[in-house]
């Protein structure tokens, strides 16, 4: 109706006609000839964000009003449909143009808080936009908060070692470097007052006497007698001392850790079977086509591929290890997702291979070498290590010839793969030299029968020893 009456004015009609009409069709009892003569000619056009900017006034006659004059800005706003405002909202944005927020972004959903761990940057530092300034240990991942423009941190309102939460302010970025400069004159008035000389020495010889004055007193009444230490007997052991020890927090990832694997072994009946795997066969299969897979696929063959694949093959034939208590229910997964162990510089992940029953070696191998990547570099998210129906850890990259794994809840099972020892062997009635390696199963003995589990290494053993089976699915 506005976009017709401006329309309308432009054509050189009338706007007491115009308006007059206009109203007739609002308010049926309001005719156009009741409208004054004496309507303004010129009105600015209504913009619809909602502020209608009027330049001069026209003067209705409404019915029932003697005087009856209002503004014809009054009027329009009588014809005009109430507009609907659409704010934005401006991420990391503080009310001062010059200045935004860098704050704690979401973590993910099973993660509520996380300790702001370090500083990355110094204020004062000149950042660009999305770059990292400062990191926070959450239970499971290191997430970075990143700066959101180009600017100069102007100052941290949190400190190292606080309890965030996602949206909390970390810093402030200036996207000029004015209000860092703004405060370097409060500091050279600090300098300054540092800097002044400090009372002459005479008074302070004047408040000495009235202190010894004060202090007679109490210096007249003996002391007494301080107790003689105490006698060490010749059992108790001498300890070395306080300052040679270092107390230090512990990270959220590591108390994650303790507290899984403490509830792990509180809950699960643990029992742990061993046999050992004779690797020749794999490793000439490594030997042999090494550089031909490489070249095809871009990735280097490894053994996680392999033991991956014979995993794979003995939960395919012993689901119930792939199986898990809830309650008094067993759940079944139809599905195999592999976790694999990384130990990091800041703590163990366990990423997931998804899927790894539909994968080929390549596609393993560059699942693992990615997840394993992301683990060391702390890029890892939490998607990535969500789930997982059976773990493998390999202590013998570390060296390790033999261990006991502990579960990973919520699953039933853990492999442990260790080091590549070369042992005498007899094969066929002679003695000879074999590349050989340990292999553990711990299993939640509540789910697993011993049968079972010693069904479950065997079948890798197999596979491992005699990749072919593979092929032939025997």
């Amino acid at each position: 109706m506005l976009g017709a009456l401006r329309r309308k004015v432009a054509s050189g009609r009338s706007s007491a006609s115009i308006l007059g009409k206009s109203l007739q069709a609002i308010r049926p009892g309001v005719s156009a000839s009741r409208v004054s003569s004496n309507a303004g000619k010129e009105m600015l056009s209504v913009q619809l964000r909602g502020i209608a900017h009027v330049r001069n006034f026209s003067h209705l006659v409404l019915p029932g009003c003697s005087a009856g004059l209002i503004k014809t800005r009054d009027a329009i706003c009588i014809i005009q449909p109430e507009a609907i405002m659409q704010t934005s909202c401006r991420a990391f944005s503080s009310g001062d143009g010059d200045l935004v927020d860098a704050v704690v972004p979401f973590m993910g959903e099973s993660i509520s808080d996380g300790t702001l761990a370090t500083f990355l940057k110094k204020p004062g530092d000149r950042v660009k936009a999305d770059e990292p300034i400062a990191q926070i240990e959450t239970d499971k991942v290191t997430i970075d908060v990143v700066s959101p423009q180009d600017g100069v941190i102007q100052e941290y309102v949190a400190k190292e070692g606080e309890t965030v939460e996602p949206g909390t302010r970390v810093a402030v970025i200036s996207k000029s470097a004015e209000g860092v400069a703004a405060a370097a004159p409060t500091e050279m008035k600090s300098e300054k007052a540092a800097s002044e000389p400090s009372p002459p020495a005479e008074a302070v010889k004047e408040d000495k006497p009235k202190a010894k004055v004060e202090a007679s007193p109490a210096a007249a009444k003996p002391k007494a007698p301080s107790p003689p230490p105490p006698k060490r007997t010749a059992s108790e052991p001498v300890l070395p001392p306080k300052e040679r020890e270092r107390r230090v927090p512990m990270t959220r990832l590591r108390k994650r850790v303790a507290t899984r694997l403490k509830d792990s072994q509180n809950t699960f009946a643990l029992l742990t079977t061993f046999n050992e795997v004779d690797m020749t066969n794999l490793m000439k299969l490594r030997s042999d086509y090494k550089d031909a897979f490489v070249e095809k696929h871009g990735v280097k063959l490894g053994f996680m591929s392999g033991f991956v694949k014979a995993t794979v093959s003995a939960l395919q034939n012993q689901p119930i290890v792939n199986a898990v208590i809830d309650g008094d229910d067993i759940i079944y997964r139809d599905y195999i997702d592999i976790s694999i162990a990384v130990g990091t510089s800041k703590g163990l992940v366990v990423p997931v291979v998804r899927d790894a029953d539909k994968m080929n070696f390549a596609e393993i191998e560059k699942t693992i070498n990615n997840l394993a990547k992301k683990a060391n570099d702390g890029t890892i998210s939490i998607d990535e290590m969500a789930g997982g129906s059976f773990t493998i850890s390999n202590g013998g990259v570390y060296g390790s010839l033999l261990s006991t794994p502990i579960i990973n809840p919520p699953q039933s099972a853990i492999l442990g793969m260790h080091s590549i020892v070369s042992r005498p062997m007899v094969v066929g009635g002679t003695v000879v030299p074999r590349p050989m390696m340990y292999i553990a199963l711990t299993y939640d003995h509540r789910l697993i029968d011993g049968r079972e589990a010693v069904f479950f290494l065997r079948r890798i053993k197999d596979v491992v020893e005699d990749p072919r089976r593979l092929l032939l699915d025997v």
